[in-house]
């Protein structure tokens, strides 16, 4: 019997119908849609039909729609749901995410939940009535669910292969994260037509604001597991931002839009927009610094879509994660011990973790290479970016059933999130426009 039943409240973000994906036994197939008639919606509906039409795994999703402006107030009233699901305009979220809260509904919200640091009273609020109406607020945090993230979080806390996390310095930090994103792209098989809307910053926000959540996250999940963090933990130490310029007819390209919008002449310099997508923040936790770079270019020519690179250094070795040419752009787990003539204990503390860890993770194994170890991970461990949303969807239903399964360090840790996302933004406008920097070296 199905005790879930979901209404997805305006679905601006492809990322909404990624979270139909797969079925799930416990939620009703009919989910009810509130958003305004437009193109938003219409694009949704495509995206849940091509679900149920899929050759693999169809899902059986039914709708009903309810289409109109006043959407928040009619699904506030009906409620033929109790899980309001979040995907699209971040400048209004936290305005819906508190409002269903203290509806006593449940929220499954994509990032991020706020763009500036002024509403950051707002998102303790709704966490703080989730918690007084017994209900569960979960943010959408895909990358702990890529293998490459989780392996590297399981060796940097692995004392024998790792060390220490050293402290670094603001010049060479101890924790290092890019994450390279393209504006024009394939999803699913299809090119992903953006919306206009995507392109202004005070709805979708800035780099920070938008990808480097997902960053900020790793950062802390990985240094501290399973341990609470606050913003006195955090100091935010510079900042810097810099465009992207898209010419109008790239813009009609990746939008389907006749022209640049009249919001967006403030930005329209040369004949181009100037697109403030691009961030780099750094800063310290618990005086561990972290340098965080936040790009979007306009589409990849060498890589076949995103990719991240990130360290972690340590007193013993280093543990990276690369995606390079000479990786097929595949990401990849190294550790590179810090002495060479070690490389021989750290290389057997990795196989004694790896041979730990094999009931989690089967089929892992540390290759010895040149100067570094590879941790091999099965192509049956790799289920990609699209598949991370239906295995977020399902912890999510696992908290929903029994809330005391919900982390008591989710709470606090994800306002420290929002701290370094927003303050970074806000700093990185105190400064004149960068230019971009290089990307690290592999």
């Amino acid at each position: 019997m199905t005790d879930v039943r979901l209404m997805t409240l305006d679905p601006g973000h492809f990322h909404a119908a990624l979270l139909h994906g797969e079925m799930h036994a416990a939620v009703d197939p009919r989910v009810d849609i509130f958003a305004p008639v437009g193109p938003d919606l219409v694009a949704h509906l495509h995206r849940l039909a091509a679900c149920n039409r899929r050759q693999a795994r169809p899902t059986s999703w039914a709708w009903e729609v309810h289409a109109g402006p006043d959407f928040l107030e009619r699904m506030l009233h009906d409620r033929p749901g109790n899980v309001v699901v979040l995907s699209g305009r971040n400048r209004d979220k936290i305005d819906q995410i508190l409002a269903s809260v203290r509806a006593g509904l449940s929220v499954l919200a994509d990032k991020p939940w706020v763009l500036r640091s002024a509403d950051i009273p707002k998102l303790e609020a709704a966490l703080a009535d989730a918690d007084a109406r017994g209900v569960v607020a979960y943010d959408i945090m895909t990358e702990r669910f890529e293998a490459t993230h989780a392996l590297q979080r399981a060796l940097v806390n692995d004392e024998p292969t790792f060390g220490r996390i050293q402290p670094g310095t603001l010049e060479e930090p101890a924790v290092y994260m890019e994450s390279v994103h393209y504006l024009k792209k394939v999803v699913a098989g299809a090119p992903n037509i953006r919306p206009a809307w995507f392109f202004s910053t005070e709805d979708q926000g800035e780099g920070l604001n938008d990808v480097g959540t997902h960053l900020v996250d790793l950062v802390q999940w990985t240094l501290f597991p399973d341990q609470s963090i606050s913003t006195a933990d955090v100091q935010l130490l510079d900042a810097q931002r810099w465009p992207t310029r898209i010419s109008e007819s790239d813009f009609r390209s990746v939008t389907n839009a006749p022209g640049f919008p009249p919001e967006l002449g403030g930005s329209i310099v040369g004949g181009h927009f100037e697109y403030y997508c691009n961030t780099l923040v750094a800063y310290s936790l618990r005086g561990v610094h972290a340098r965080l770079h936040i790009a979007w270019d306009w589409e990849p020519l060498d890589a076949l879509g995103d990719t991240h690179f990130a360290y972690y250094r340590g007193t013993k070795s280093r543990i990276e994660v690369r995606q390079t040419r000479g990786d097929g752009f595949r990401p990849e787990l190294y550790v590179v011990p810090n002495d060479s003539a070690a490389k021989g204990r750290v290389l057997s503390a990795v196989r004694a973790k790896v041979a730990a860890l094999q009931g989690e993770y089967p089929g892992i194994a540390a290759v010895d290479r040149a100067g570094e170890i590879h941790l091999s991970i099965p192509d049956a461990l790799r289920v990609g970016h699209e598949a991370h949303f239906a295995q977020v969807a399902a912890t999510f239903l696992e908290c929903l059933s029994d809330r005391s399964r919900l982390p008591p360090w989710e709470r606090p840790n994800m306002v420290a999130k929002y701290h370094v996302a927003t303050r970074g933004t806000e700093l990185s406008r105190e400064h004149p426009p960068a230019v971009a920097p290089r990307l690290a070296p592999r």
